[in-house]
């Protein structure tokens, strides 16, 4: 009973509800074969699945029926031991910006990619309930310039940026 009710409670909170914000718009197109690879967190909004989380990366690997596999893992900041979740994502549409991702099945959650370098060096990631928003690198860390001009793309986009918390990568 308590693991039912727990898997509800995640279930809720991990796809939230979207109903109150109007529609997120994505970038155009995204290339998942240039997207794939590893993908160092830079900032994010806090949620109990990366709480106390340094050295976050998402892997993103494609499977052999066009899916993808997602490794996300960290390093505990109080006692450095490592997380690691496994899941899997899918396109839901030919643009490949908006997934489902899942790491407790049948629950899926939104990620939608909503700015995305040309040369695919950063990501800006949310959801629609505008509950979770990531900011993604290829590399560790991000000069001040592009971190501006992401934090810029925000307002509009009803994204408060105070909530993040930016990412200690060692």
């Amino acid at each position: 009973m308590k693991k039912s009710l727990f898997l509800a409670f995640l279930a809720i909170i991990f796809v939230g509800c979207g109903g109150k914000n109007p529609p997120l718009q994505t970038v155009k197109n995204v290339d998942i074969q240039k997207y794939q690879g590893t993908w160092y967190e830079i900032a994010r909004f806090e949620h109990f699945f990366e709480k106390g989380c340094k050295n976050v990366t998402a892997t993103y690997e494609i499977k052999n029926d066009g899916d993808l596999k997602v490794i996300n893992r960290c390093t505990n900041i109080e006692d450095n031991t490592q997380k690691e979740a496994i899941g899997t994502a899918y396109s839901v549409d030919n643009t490949n910006s908006k997934l489902k991702v899942s790491f407790f099945r049948p629950f899926y959650g939104d990620y939608y990619i909503l700015d995305l370098a040309d040369n695919y060096s950063y990501a800006l990631v949310g959801a629609p309930s505008r509950e979770l928003l990531w900011i993604l690198s290829r590399t560790k860390t991000l000069d001040e310039t592009t971190k501006q001009k992401i934090l810029d793309k925000l307002p509009p986009l009803l994204f408060d940026k105070e909530k993040f918390i930016w990412t200690i990568q060692e």
